[in-house]
């Protein structure tokens, strides 16, 4: 008998939680715009409770600010956001990689490097940057997944959704794109070879060098 594949049930709250964050994400909805909630409830065809909660859970990722007697709005590029991110990003996800080198099986590099193939292609698809940015955290991801330290993984998975808007300004760079794909293949040819001071220093630089090239964007907008 086939295995039958578990559905998802997501509420009404998580529905529309996922599409503003993707017209922030995408840029639809402009930093520094403010959010009508009206409009937005009768363009998404629901009320404003949804919204509302919504708003909220932005809110805690960063996204959205509320300012009293304002309302909410899509928060700021902040270059001092930055840097807290992507330090805190290369402190704890060299540690998981550390961790998890000695443990990765065959399958698990064999599965990041199937993800990096597809990494490589993402930017000819639809919805490149969404894509993009998904495809780079199952690849991550799955490099850490032999680490066995699940309230850090937390923490990287939290610091990554912060940082999410930050690296699709990132991958919209030519030269990013570039100089990512590069990264990418020398950290897991490292990992394949056991190198674990070598791939945590190529992560790190990695993960500065995104930092250094996003707040250069940031400076030119």
């Amino acid at each position: 008998m086939s295995a039958v594949k578990k559905m998802e049930y997501k509420t009404l709250t998580q529905l529309v939680t996922e599409s503003v964050r993707e017209k922030i994400l995408s840029g639809e909805i402009a930093v520094g715009t403010h959010i009508r909630q009206a409009t937005l409830a009768k363009e998404l065809n629901v009320s404003q409770i949804p919204v509302r909660e919504a708003l909220l859970l932005l809110e805690g990722e960063g996204l959205i600010t509320f300012r009293a007697n304002k309302g909410a709005s899509v928060t700021d590029f902040n270059l001092e956001q930055v840097d807290e991110l992507f330090l805190l990003r290369a402190t704890l996800e060299a540690q998981l990689l550390a961790s998890s080198i000695a443990n990765l099986s065959k399958e698990k590099l064999e599965q990041a490097s199937c993800i990096l193939d597809n990494l490589d292609n993402a930017l000819k698809s639809n919805n490149a940057p969404k894509v993009w940015c998904d495809l780079n955290t199952d690849y991550h991801t799955c490099l850490y997944s032999a680490a066995d330290l699940p309230q850090t993984q937390e923490l990287v998975n939290i610091l990554n959704t912060k940082a999410e808007r930050y690296v699709r300004v990132h991958i919209n760079s030519l030269g990013g794109v570039i100089k990512v794909g590069t990264d990418h293949k020398d950290i897991l040819n490292a990992c394949i070879n056991g190198d674990t001071e070598q791939a945590v220093k190529i992560l790190k630089q990695h993960i500065f060098s995104s930092r250094d090239e996003i707040k250069e964007v940031l400076r030119q907008a």
